[in-house]
Order: C-alpha cells, then structure tokens, then sequence
C-alpha cells in the first residue's frame, strides 16, 4: 500500500516498505466495540481511519473516567511496543468508524528496527502522556462547561464534523461527573447558542464561540496531537 493512502496520520508517515512489513488488515469498528481491557493481552495495534475510540481508567465502584481519545492521528495498543504485555485500561469504540489492524508481533518486531516506525510512535505516545496529563489537571482544576467545551471540540475534531451522538450519561462518564451536572453543563452551553442538544445528540453551532468558552487544555491537547510528527527531536 501507498502511504498516501491513508487517512491515519501515523500510517502516512510511514514508506511503503514499513507499510509491507506490517502486514495491515482493513478493520471494521463499530461503536461500542471493546479493543482493550485491563489484564488481556494486546493481541493487535490498531490505526484508526474514521471514528473515535476512548480510553478509560474505571475503579472498584465501576466508576470511569477518559484518559484519552484516540482518532485518525493515533495507534490504539501503542503500550504493547514499549513492552507492556496486558492492557492497563480499557480501549473501546466510542463513534464506529474503520482502520488497520496490525499483528503485535509484527508491530514490535519493526519497532524494534529503531527506524521511522520506532520514531513515530514514540512521538505518538508522548502525545497521547501529554492528553492524559493534561485531562487530569483539567479535571482538578477548570469547571464542567470549560471540560465538557473542551472535551466536544476534541472529539468534532477527530469526527471532522459538529454533530456527535452523545447522551448526557455518556458524556458524564467521560468527565468523571454525574448526569445531572453534565445536563447544567449541557443547557449553559446551549443557552449561550454554542451547541444545541436534543436526545442522544449534540451539534456545535458556534465553533469559535465554543472555543473561547472552553479551557486552555483544548489547545494544549491539540497542538500536540496535530504536531507531534513536527516536533524535534534532539
């Protein structure tokens, strides 16, 4: 395969003989589908095309909380080439979409070439250390209308649309709050014209305005995920 054929940021800054090596196989990913769960082996990276997949710390009481999105810029199973053998969190679909799937042994065996690929995912990684870093600090310190503006920005920015199919229980799970505080989050957001929100839905009819009401952790988070292959490294 041409890596200009790829929609996945990692994959596309890759040569063609990286691509062969990997040995990719088109994949399927319906929403909800589980890719990873804490103690199971990674069996397959996977590089999304289209679709969202989340990332989520869940505790003793099955309270969770995200800790990281992943979309077309990201490899989802990326702590398995680093040497991790069992998932720590749990990775699942949260908007359906499509992508790669690549067998681990493959991916690490070329990771272990100390090449592009090993490059490339080592600034994909710091990336995703920084989004993770960055969502704790928010959740300690910005209030839930900044977090859940953030949090929707990021995910029409991996959609590349406004309207996400999202329910106010979803949504709160993903801030580590409760329904009831995300729906006051949701109704001052949409009696500022920044997004309306109907059952299962919500569409950002401000772009700008929504950007200006979240917290700087937007543009932190974004900068790093739309840079990372830029970044140098000395």
């Amino acid at each position: 395969m041409n890596p200009s054929v790829f929609k996945n940021k990692l994959l596309g800054a890759l040569d063609p003989e990286i691509i062969s090596r990997l040995q990719l196989r088109p994949l399927k990913l319906p929403i909800g589908q589980e890719i990873e769960n804490p103690g199971q082996a990674i069996d397959n990276v996977i590089f999304i095309e289209e679709g969202i997949g989340s990332m989520t710390t869940t505790f003793e009481d099955s309270f969770q909380v995200e800790v990281g999105l992943f979309g077309y810029e990201s490899v989802m199973g990326g702590s398995a080439l680093i040497g991790t053998k069992l998932s720590l969190n749990k990775v699942y679909m949260q908007m359906g979409g499509h992508g790669f799937s690549c067998r681990t042994e493959l991916a690490v065996a070329e990771y272990s070439r100390f090449g592009r690929f090993h490059d490339v995912v080592l600034r994909y990684q710091q990336a995703l250390l920084i989004q993770a870093c960055q969502s704790v600090g928010c959740i300690a310190h910005h209030v839930v209308a900044q977090r859940l503006s953030r949090w929707l920005l990021l995910c029409a920015d991996r959609s590349e649309s406004t309207v996400l199919q999202l329910t106010h229980q979803y949504l709160g799970d993903m801030l580590g709050t409760n329904r009831s505080t995300v729906s006051s989050a949701a109704a001052q957001l949409q009696s500022e014209n920044l997004i309306e929100y109907s059952r299962g839905k919500v569409t950002i009819t401000d772009r700008s305005g929504l950007e200006a009401r979240s917290c700087e952790c937007y543009g932190v988070v974004r900068d790093h995920l739309n840079n990372y292959l830029e970044v140098q490294q000395n």
